[in-house]
């Protein structure tokens, strides 16, 4: 890249993965300072959802900062093309961006609120767009979405907020309906890196683990258990997606729930998977069908299980903005590859830059 690009790195949030988007961030930092060529704008989103120019030490992103902002910052779409506003005592000030890299998981993040926002302010943006991670965000939907693909994946059933809170009896009656047996598991269909999530064994556990999954949001997946091996493929493009080698987890919990992922030293990713060829191809192949599908851009991540019994491949999930932390899987599987980090972050870039508009030429 030739001239010095002004990228404004949006991180933290008010989803529950908050602290995980704070370390991805810091390695987004790290690598494009360290590539030189860009002017970054570090932009903390707090809990409550209020944007500030972060002031801080840019070494200590990760830290989830408190108090070291006091510049608000706002997109007001019709302003001008790719400028956001910074806000202080002093008035109002146009920060003008060339790119935007919304480092969020999960709600208001990685849904595609935030990527509708830039739409409409017509900032470029790394990542899925509006479709895709909306769609991607919603398990249920993807799982909708990928039924028709003809993929393997467990078989489900959904229900909402309403229904588990007025009637849980009636709402445990559904899913025994469906899986007169367990274990099965409960989750919110839009959180992410496991949150509210359990991994139910008896009848007992059933009502306790739907509540808990209604707290995280207002509609609630339930899965049958697949007795697999946990893989992950990494995919990256636009029209013509490549996928990465197959990286599996070997998860030191139950399940690889958050705790698992980011807080027990125990947990563990092999890259490449020790699994046959013909189950690796199957597997890239799918995550690059399952990412078009969706309609992704950029980057995504797509997990899978192989069924222990019998080999058998199951998609899982997608994950649209996936992690960036020193354990996340996507960039270690194209580092494997053979491309470094700074060069994943300049590929995403310049990915965001050749986007055309959503209607017309």
């Amino acid at each position: 890249m030739e001239k010095t690009l002004r990228v404004a790195l949006l991180f933290g949030g008010v989803s529950s993965e908050h602290d995980v988007s704070c370390v991805s961030a810091q390695t987004f930092m790290d690598a494009l300072l360290a590539d030189g060529g860009y002017t970054v704008y570090p932009i903390y989103i707090d809990r409550a959802g209020r944007w500030f120019l972060y002031e801080g030490d840019v070494k200590h992103l990760a830290k989830a900062p408190q108090g070291e902002y006091r510049i608000a910052v706002a997109v007001k779409p019709g302003l001008r093309e790719n400028a956001l506003v910074t806000i202080s005592a002093s008035g109002e000030t146009t920060l003008v961006t060339d790119v935007v890299i919304p480092v969020l998981h999960g709600l208001n993040g990685e849904d595609g609120t935030v990527q509708g926002l830039l739409e409409l302010a017509r900032i470029p943006y790394v990542g899925c767009g509006v479709l895709a991670s909306a769609v991607s965000m919603d398990k249920v939907f993807t799982k909708k979405i990928v039924d028709h693909l003809g993929i393997r994946q467990a078989d489900y059933v959904d229900l909402n907020r309403r229904e588990i809170r007025e009637n849980p009896g009636a709402a445990v009656q559904k899913v025994l309906a469906k899986f007169p047996e367990f274990p099965v598991f409960v989750k919110p269909s839009r959180a992410g890196s496991s949150v509210g999530t359990t991994k139910v064994h008896s009848l007992e556990e059933l009502e306790p683990a739907l509540l808990k999954a209604a707290a995280e949001d207002r509609r609630v997946l339930v899965e049958e258990y697949v007795d697999g091996r946990e893989v992950e493929c990494a995919v990256r493009g636009e029209y013509e997606p490549e996928a990465s080698n197959v990286g599996e987890i070997l998860a030191a919990a139950e399940f690889y729930d958050y705790e698992a992922k980011y807080a027990n030293a125990d947990s563990r990713t092999v890259i490449p998977a020790d699994i046959e060829d013909s189950i690796r191809e199957e597997i890239r192949h799918d995550a690059v069908e399952i990412f078009k599908a969706v309609d992704g851009w950029g980057l995504a991540r797509v997990d899978f299980f192989i069924r222990r019994s019998d080999n058998r491949v199951f998609f899982n999930e997608i994950n649209t903005f996936p992690g960036f932390t020193p354990i996340s899987m996507w960039p270690m599987l194209w580092a494997d590859k053979g491309t470094p980090v700074s060069g994943q972050i300049r590929l995403l870039i310049e990915s965001a830059l050749e986007r055309e508009p959503l209607y017309g030429a």
